[in-house]
């Protein structure tokens, strides 16, 4: 137990930087988590257990403060194949392969070669992850008129519009005032306020899907243990590995750029893997 300690270096964290990042990654999470679900034909609630077991165990072990890991949309594609094939089993054990990978890479110490990446590429793929998450995003401003779906209209418009606009400016002008309390976390807060105590009739994240369930138990992957599985599964496993780990090392070279201080890259490379092993086990 103590050399866990000693690898994930526990003592070291800040508890409330952690809290924050960790409550306001989940929060934002939410909405994306089940659209990622969705669109890689798995029930709603698979996406918000990865979500949940990514922020949280990542938030503890990861090698970087304030930066929690979540759903990854670039690997959806890897996913929709996978589950459309061969059934969501078989995905959650490839889930589990791919966090042993990533867990090896930190072991191996090899994360610090995400470093030799020129930072044009950097620069690219965090700004082509930005425009994916958009566009993902977009969708939300349709509407089921019955005869299908169609963009919204007139007053929908206009307080979905407004209501985005003023997220927005909680979370570019509220860092003026403080920055003790992320601005993204202040800026939910206030709109979801505005719109329970005015009774505003916008769309909300149970129109998206249903968000109802219970807590993630151990559900260990229904499938063959034989070559045949792993033959099976060893390209998807590496693939989300590779794509999990270069989308989290680049953000996290990335935040070491801003913050002028250096992150763990391999420590952050095995927490990757750990919670993706859980999410295997827990139906994420």
């Amino acid at each position: 137990m103590n050399n866990t300690f000693e690898i994930f270096n526990i003592k070291s964290i800040n508890l409330k930087n952690e809290l924050f990042a960790g409550l306001t990654v989940a929060m934002t999470m939410i909405p994306e988590s089940l659209s990622f679900a969705i669109l890689a034909g798995l029930p709603p609630l698979t996406g918000l257990y990865a979500a949940f077991l990514m922020g949280l165990t990542t938030s503890i072990l990861g090698g970087r403060p304030g930066m929690v890991s979540g759903g990854a949309g670039a690997t959806v594609v890897v996913l929709m194949a996978l589950a459309a094939s061969h059934g969501i089993d078989y995905l959650f054990a490839a889930v589990v392969l791919a966090g042993l990978l990533q867990f090896l890479v930190g072991l191996f110490k090899w994360g610090k070669f995400v470093r030799l990446i020129p930072q044009p590429v950097m620069y690219g793929f965090l700004n082509g992850l930005a425009i994916i998450i958009f566009m993902a995003q977009v969708v939300q401003f349709k509407e089921n008129t019955g005869s299908g779906v169609e963009w919204m209209s007139g007053s929908t418009l206009y307080i979905m519009g407004g209501l985005t606009l003023l997220t927005m400016l909680v979370v570019i002008g509220f860092p003026r005032i403080t920055k003790a309390v992320p601005a993204s976390l202040v800026a939910i807060l206030v709109v979801f306020g505005l719109v329970s105590l005015l009774g505003i009739d916008t769309k909300k994240v149970v129109d998206i899907a249903s968000v109802s369930g219970t807590l993630p138990h151990l559900h260990l992957p229904n499938v063959p243990l034989s070559w045949e599985t792993l033959q099976l599964i060893f390209p998807y496993s590496l693939v989300m590995a590779g794509v999990g780990l270069v989308e989290s090392l680049l953000t996290l070279n990335m935040v070491d750029e801003i913050t002028a201080s250096k992150g763990n890259a391999n420590r952050e490379s095995m927490a990757q893997g750990v919670a993706n092993a859980i999410n295997g086990f827990f139906g994420g």
